[in-house]
């Protein structure tokens, strides 16, 4: 095979993806990208096989907040909705806010609209999280402390529970400690499974009024309009590039529902090196696998392979293709690749903003050998901050999770921008580098070219997640039981 990515091209399907807007999982702009795909595809003359699937679909369509003090009315803007949290009429809901600073607070919500403040989960140290292999350059590390949108609405989750528990009406969450901006439009969390009671987000600066009428037992309208869809079609699909060994295979996968122009733009970097191989004959057959659900995970996730990503569901229905029993193919390694050409944005003094800097490539490897072979091949990259990990803590992001927890050896690249789950009306595009992007899907291409030359038996298999001892991400220490008894106490003396 001889590769040749073109950023041209690259650059072509993103716009394509763009126009469709937003792809929330079972959504119109989902549906259209996903037959803009096949199409492409399907003009290369390789063979597509789809997984139709149906489910209860919820889009938020209006969402408002309205403080009332008399007949004088203030409204609060709303920074997002709580996905599949709940919905009002269109007259919405208009009740008493009560904040709830603890959990005495809780029984006063009954009937009532429910505030809490949602700290930003920055106490926990990176090595929770992560287990460092390899960084390149060497002194690329993490920060110290595990934070950001994603990790605080995913460790937060239970207000919905409460509010439910107290008979509460409707919910209002207020970040705190994250940059207003930051948290503009961020479609979290979408781990949650329904909540039936509806919920809305507001930055920590509007969040003050809110506390403020709260405290002086003020009411609000609360409005959140949703759509609902009952048995929204959606589909997963793959398709075979057959290969001279009719035993073993290797899995390039991602998903196809996201928010922006990064989640998701690998079905992008996929069809480009589909468009390199569909004239070859590879050595190994290839499976080329786009699933849906990554935004639905709670109604996709198929915990028969052991971790809760979409493509857990797609394992767990083609067993024939990877698990090597019998007659089954065996699938020698998997490729994954998600969030490609992402900018590097935090806050700055004050202000969110770009640093200048790619996004560190967070790659996780499943064994020694597949880590080498991976950072052999980025040296030669010219924009290139990476750094490998083992899965840790039963914690592994991203779609390449479930061939980690069967052994499969996996490559799977999930950089984590702050951003990533944002909805916006400018995909976020502000923030994406298409030359970053071209670089990161040329990699895959060299991977797949020496993957071809290497026996199954040297790849190896995935060797499972490390526990409580990590190798530090952020140049601190080394995590151990040990490491954090001393830390403790030392706090406790300080």
């Amino acid at each position: 095979m001889n590769f040749e990515i073109s950023k041209e091209r690259l650059l072509e399907g993103m716009n394509v993806m763009n126009s469709f807007g937003t792809r929330l999982t079972g959504s119109r702009g989902h549906n259209e990208f996903i037959c803009w795909l096949k199409g492409e595809i399907s003009a290369m003359n390789i063979p597509i096989f789809s997984d139709p699937f149906y489910f209860r679909r919820w889009e938020e369509k209006r969402s408002a907040i309205e403080i009332i003090d008399g007949d004088e009315k203030t409204e609060i803007p709303v920074s997002s909705a709580y996905p599949y949290s709940g919905q009002t009429s269109a007259d919405g809901i208009t009740e008493e806010l009560v904040y709830v600073k603890s959990v005495k607070d809780i029984p006063k919500t009954t009937g009532k609209i429910a505030v809490f403040s949602v700290a930003n989960v920055n106490f926990l140290p990176s090595e929770i999280a992560f287990n460092k292999r390899t960084s390149y350059p060497e002194d690329v590390v993490l920060e110290k402390k595990y934070e950001g949108p994603v990790i605080t609405s995913f460790v937060q989750c239970f207000y919905g529970i409460v509010s439910k528990l107290s008979k509460a009406k409707a919910v209002i969450l207020i970040w705190k400690g994250l940059h207003d901006d930051m948290i503009e439009g961020q479609y979290l969390s979408f781990i949650a499974d329904y909540q039936n009671i509806p919920m809305l987000w507001v930055n920590e600066t509007n969040g003050k009024r809110l506390i403020e009428a709260a405290k002086q037992g003020k009411k609000a309208k609360f409005v959140l309009e949703a759509e609902i869809e009952e048995n929204a079609f959606t589909e997963s699909f793959y398709c075979i590039i057959e290969g001279r060994n009719k035993r073993e295979n290797v899995i390039v996968n991602t998903h196809t529902d996201g928010t922006n122009c990064v989640e998701e733009n690998g079905p992008v970097a996929l069809l480009e090196l589909m468009r390199n191989m569909k004239d070859t004959v590879p050595e190994r057959t290839h499976i080329f696998v786009f699933t849906t659900g990554h935004f639905r995970l709670p109604h996709f996730e198929d915990r028969r392979t052991g971790a809760f990503q979409s493509v857990s569901r797609w394992l767990a229905m083609h067993r024939d293709l990877w698990d090597g029993k019998g007659e089954h193919f065996k699938c020698v390694a998997d490729l994954t690749i998600e969030h490609l050409g992402c900018k590097e944005w935090r806050e700055i003094d004050g202000e969110y903003k770009y640093t200048g800097k790619p996004e560190i490539d967070l790659v996780y490897t499943g064994n020694e050998f597949m880590d080498k072979l991976y950072i052999d091949t980025v040296r030669s990259r010219k924009n290139v901050r990476t750094m490998t990990l083992r899965g840790h803590n039963a914690l592994h992001f991203g779609e390449g999770q479930n061939f980690f927890t069967m052994g499969i050896p996996e490559i799977s690249l999930v950089p984590a921008p702050y951003y990533l789950c944002v909805a916006s009306d400018s995909h976020e595009t502000e923030k994406f580098d298409i030359g970053l992007m071209a670089e990161q899907t040329e990699t895959f291409a060299r991977l797949i070219e020496k993957i071809e030359k290497i026996p199954a038996e040297k790849l190896g298999k995935s060797d499972g997640y490390s526990i409580l001892k990590a190798k530090s991400v952020s140049g601190g220490y080394d995590f151990s039981l040990k490491g954090l008894a001393d830390k403790i106490s030392s706090a406790v003396k300080n």
